[in-house]
């Protein structure tokens, strides 16, 4: 019996080491599924449509080839489109039956195109020589632009590859309770080997023969028989067995490499089907959180450098409209006295609160608070970033100081976006036009204007810096050797308003201040000095001289029929012009 339970456990013992190996080598799956595509179009881009990222599940390695510089980049599909725009390109697309990768050459009417290397619309990019993996997980409404440099023919081979699932759990269990069933196989045959040893051989029941006479010289000791041949021979077939496993369990330690399979090989899923989701969809917010932060850190560079080398040109790369003009004169006026301040720096971030345009088209709009961790005691920065096409990168158009104890509106989710309100919208309290020109006034009447009971006066600290008591300290102080008068007028910059959850609204106005100073005789003069001579190159007038103050202005606007006021949020004012009168 024991010979028996030794010879099935060795049986056994080869079924499961012999199955776990196989596991791991004959029966094993390919580790990976590869596509590639290749095309000798001489096109400058070419696009990987999401749709062939997400043929597979799991994490997308794309690997990309070409005989010089790469750049490879991925954003929403319709921005990549949209960046695309007439130019020619390679398509390349999955095969939804095939699952192999197929390339369709479009030809456009531009057949150059800009470095697309750090544009602003891209999610993430990067760059290259000869060859470039990466590894990414995009959903199907991303894409991947590749060029070369925007003149030479972008990259003309591309793959992609997803890991499979070919672990074999049960491998290493099976091999390592093989082993033990073999060595309980060992200890049976070792055990029944012993035992029949013990017992003086096997005991056999002994066949009756026919008698014969006795003869003493032939009889034979049942020692003697014991120790037959036969008897050896048994043992010795046993014993054999389970050697021939155990040089079995010594080769498991080696493994067989098994080529890649294609996609039409055992144990290779097939492609994902293309699906659309039932309902519709909401549009996109303009930028993501990141997006912005690394345009943040852009445009801080930019401006560091500008302010220092007071470079006109450089700062015009990312600023626009009334934040360009604030600077630009500034830069003049420095140039001329080196005694005037630099404009408050853009620091790099953190981004402290992120408010997106909800749109797929241009231009784009962007709201964004901005801290100064290495300067406390600057106040944060909000900022209004505006790209005009795809193309072209965000530009600052306002840039302005918060008030020391403003409290921020309550606004929607960077994820989600927010809707841009006309500037003649009639939702809010007043529309973006009026409340610029209705604030204006305030500063010339103060009390005495229609609109004062309007706005909010606490913490407002742009009227106690150049409100009507500092213009009447002017006035008087000028009285006596020349006329000083205010007037007002919209400044050349768009307002914008971006709605807040309450149904109210952010809104960003630029508003110009003159100031027009003559003398009272004739033959008399006037003087001046600082930012006002520095700017217009003049110390001395006998017709007079008007400068004008360029006013950013960040206000809440509250909705229409709401009975809250209107608070100044922040602003940024500076000398723009100055020019001697005619």
């Amino acid at each position: 019996m024991r010979f028996v339970l030794a010879i099935v456990s060795f049986m056994l013992a080869a079924v499961m080491i012999g199955f776990g190996i196989a596991q791991q080598t004959i029966l094993a799956t390919p580790d990976e599924v590869s596509v590639s595509a290749e095309t000798d179009s001489t096109a400058p881009l070419t696009v990987v449509d999401g749709a062939a990222f997400n043929a597979y599940s799991g994490n997308q390695t794309i690997s990309v080839a070409g005989p010089g510089r790469i750049v490879a980049a991925y954003g929403r599909s319709t921005d990549v489109v949209a960046w695309v725009g007439d130019a020619s390109y390679n398509m390349v697309t999955v095969d939804p039956d095939s699952g192999e990768l197929v390339t369709e050459s479009i030809v456009g009417s531009e057949q150059e195109v800009p470095d697309p290397y750090d544009s602003d619309l891209w999610l993430e990019n990067y760059t290259a020589d000869l060859e470039l993996a990466l590894t990414v997980k995009i959903p199907r409404d991303v894409s991947f632009i590749l060029a070369a440099d925007g003149v030479k023919p972008a990259p003309n081979s591309v793959s992609l590859s997803w890991p499979l699932d070919n672990t074999t759990p049960w491998a290493t269990p099976l091999i390592m309770g093989g082993a033990a069933v073999l060595l309980l196989g060992l200890i049976l045959l070792m055990w029944a080997v012993h035992h029949m040893r013990r017992a003086g051989g096997p005991r056999r029941k002994p066949q009756k023969m026919p008698k014969v006479p006795k003869k003493p010289r032939y009889k034979q000791s049942k020692r003697s028989s014991r120790g037959s041949t036969s008897g050896s021979m048994h043992t010795t077939t046993r014993i054999a067995v389970p050697a021939v496993l155990l040089s079995a369990l010594v080769l498991s330690g080696c493994t067989v490499s098994t080529p890649l399979s294609g996609s039409g090989d055992a144990g290779v899923p097939s492609p994902t089907p293309t699906s659309t989701s039932a309902g519709s969809e909401t549009t996109p917010p303009a930028a993501t959180v990141r997006q912005i932060e690394k345009i943040v850190a852009r445009i801080s560079a930019v401006s560091l450098a500008a302010d220092e080398s007071l470079d006109a040109d450089l700062i015009k790369t990312r600023f626009t409209s009334a934040a360009l003009e604030y600077r630009a004169a500034n830069y003049t006026m420095r140039t001329a006295d080196a005694a005037i301040a630099a404009p408050v720096a853009i620091p790099d971030g953190p981004v402290q609160l992120t408010l997106p345009q909800q749109t797929e088209s241009w231009p784009r709009t962007v709201f964004t608070i901005i801290l100064d961790e290495a300067d406390t005691t600057v106040a944060p920065i909000a900022l209004f970033l505006e790209q005009a096409s795809p193309r072209e990168n965000y530009k600052v158009s306002y840039s302005m100081n918060l008030e020391p104890s403003v409290v921020f509106p309550d606004v929607v989710a960077a994820s989600v976006g927010t809707s841009r309100l006309a500037k003649d919208s009639g939702l809010l309290r007043s529309s973006p036009t009026e409340v610029a020109l209705d604030y204006a006034e305030i500063l010339e009447q103060d009390v005495d204007s229609d609109s004062y009971l309007d706005f909010d006066p606490e913490g407002d600290s742009l009227r106690v810096n150049v409100g009507l008591a500092v213009k009447q300290a002017e006035q008087a102080e000028l009285s006596s050797t020349a006329t000083l008068t205010y007037g007002h007028e919209l400044g050349s910059a768009d307002p914008i308003a971006l709605a807040t959850i309450d149904a109210g609204a952010i809104v960003a106005v630029h508003l110009y201040e003159t100031k027009v100073a003559k003398p009272k005789e004739e033959g008399s003069a006037v003087t001046f000095s600082g930012q006002t001579k520095a700017l217009s190159g003049i110390s001395i007038t006998e017709t007079g001289i008007q400068s004008t103050y360029g006013d950013q202005l960040l206000f809440y606007v509250p909705a229409a029929g709401s009975g809250e006021k209107i608070v100044l949020l922040g602003y940024t004012q500076g000398l723009v012009a100055a020019s001697e009168l005619s």
